[in-house]
């Protein structure tokens, strides 16, 4: 299954290949044959539209606001959330794994993806889709390990360098941040528009922007028309509001006009 995932990927990264004036038909065409025997036991392959619309929760506005996780993460998902992260810092782990399990349910009621932030022991009790790591964390490598060829890993980057370990390590996507200011996350510097360009130039993993993304910039974002720029992850624009659903909705409007004019 290892060796199957390591083909796959291989295949999957390669589609942009050119040789002489047209795509590199033989990885396209091999990339598409689907063989029964060998897909048994096989989980569906991570889709990277899946991060166009991407929420990561945060327990302080959660309590601010009096939303328990649960409520916060089905709101999201109502407004059109694609893909979700739990990031709790501030809650007890028999607490966070009972969340996780129903924001699994919910998740997968959905069918929407639902990624642990660091937390790769939660992530395998509550059976999540995958976990994202930082630069300060447990390496993708060790995660992958832990995790198996199945899940979704996605890696923090802030540099050229991180996004070339991140693939080295077996990651499925970066996130790449803070393009604009937060006060989300202590101590992050800002990378702007060149930052986020260099690391999607640098690698041809899938990247979220992420870091004081709202509604008023998130267009700004996806207009920079990055190929694999897939999309913007959002913490207190969605969720240090009073109704999430409504945040979600407007801000899945904006990325969709963006979109739809590229």
């Amino acid at each position: 299954q290892v060796a199957k995932n390591f083909v796959e990927s291989a295949l999957h990264h390669s589609k942009d290949l050119v040789i002489g004036n047209g795509p590199q038909g033989p990885f396209d065409h091999l990339f598409r044959l689907r063989c029964p025997p060998y897909n048994i036991g096989s989980q569906q392959r991570f889709n990277p539209d899946s991060l166009f619309l991407y929420a990561v929760t945060d327990s302080r506005m959660n309590k601010r606001w009096g939303h328990s996780i649960e409520d916060a993460v089905k709101a999201a998902i109502e407004g059109g959330a694609t893909i979700v992260q739990l990031r709790e810092k501030d809650i007890e782990s028999r607490a966070f794994l009972e969340a996780a399990k129903a924001c699994m349910d919910i998740c997968k009621s959905s069918g929407v993806p639902l990624l642990i932030n660091d937390r790769v022991d939660i992530a395998l009790a509550c059976n999540a889709d995958g976990v994202h790591v930082g630069q300060s964390d447990i390496s993708a490598r060790e995660v992958r390990k832990l995790l198996g060829p199945g899940k979704i890993i996605g890696v923090s980057c802030k540099t050229p360098a991180q996004a070339e370990q991140a693939w080295r390590d077996g990651a499925d996507y970066l996130g790449c941040g803070g393009v604009f200011p937060t006060t989300t996350k202590a101590n992050n510097p800002t990378l702007g528009f060149e930052g986020l360009k260099a690391v999607c130039l640098a690698s041809k993993l899938p990247v979220v922007a992420i870091g004081g993304i709202n509604a008023t910039n998130a267009g700004s974002v996806m207009e920079l028309g990055l190929p694999n720029l897939k999309g913007v992850a959002v913490v207190s624009a969605l969720f240090d509001r009073e109704c999430v659903s409504t945040e979600t909705r407007n801000l899945r409007s904006i990325l969709t006009s963006v979109r739809c004019l590229a």
